[in-house]
């Protein structure tokens, strides 16, 4: 995953939730116990601390910064703050070698970053989507790769519910609903032999 996905992503975002900005954010979110305005705002603070790890490659935590959208936005500009920072996180990625590592949870890619980016947009205009009432499900090729670079041990089935499953917003016939989640982000290390 790379840098057109997160764009597409945020574009997707703004596709759907930008005819509903008149509407109650107030509401909550989906599951979450955050309205649907601090989803919003926590989409874009995610996509921050992403490019940030980027730009930085702190090699054992988050850099110390945080995105706080003034609580007197509105959902609109709420959404443009979100923009704002994909395009921050788009422009690392873009930016990024290949070859290069930052913390997050351990050595993380490029690509890891994008698919937590992708992810975090996805599954949280999901949530916001839910708290409206619009009806919308998460691309299914965007679906896909998430699933590919962050859950490698998901079940088959349509990737869309697949990841809904795996991150515990959906059901899946003949699994338990996943109340506890993680995905992989940190690059595995390949075990190293002692002679």
């Amino acid at each position: 995953m790379d840098h057109k996905d997160v764009d597409g992503a945020v574009a997707e975002m703004l596709r759907v939730l930008g005819p509903h900005t008149a509407e109650d954010w107030t509401v909550t979110a989906g599951p979450l116990e955050w309205t649907c305005w601090q989803t919003a705002a926590h989409i874009g603070h995610d996509l921050l601390a992403y490019a940030g790890q980027l730009a930085a490659q702190p090699t054992d935590a988050y850099l110390p910064i945080d995105l706080a959208v003034r609580p007197t936005a509105s959902p609109a500009e709420a959404l443009q703050a979100v923009t704002a920072c994909g395009g921050l996180l788009s422009s690392a990625l873009a930016a990024a070698n290949p070859a290069m590592r930052a913390w997050h949870w351990g050595p993380c890619d490029p690509e890891g970053f994008a698919a937590m980016g992708v992810a975090e947009t996805l599954l949280h205009t999901y949530d916001i989507t839910q708290g409206l009432s619009v009806d919308w499900l998460p691309p299914a090729s965007l679906s896909a790769a998430v699933l590919t670079r962050l859950f490698p041990a998901a079940p088959p089935g349509d990737p869309t519910q697949v990841l809904l499953w795996c991150t515990g917003r959906g059901e899946l016939d003949g699994l338990p609903r996943q109340i506890s989640w993680r995905w992989e982000a940190a690059l595995r290390q390949a075990p190293r032999t002692v002679r």
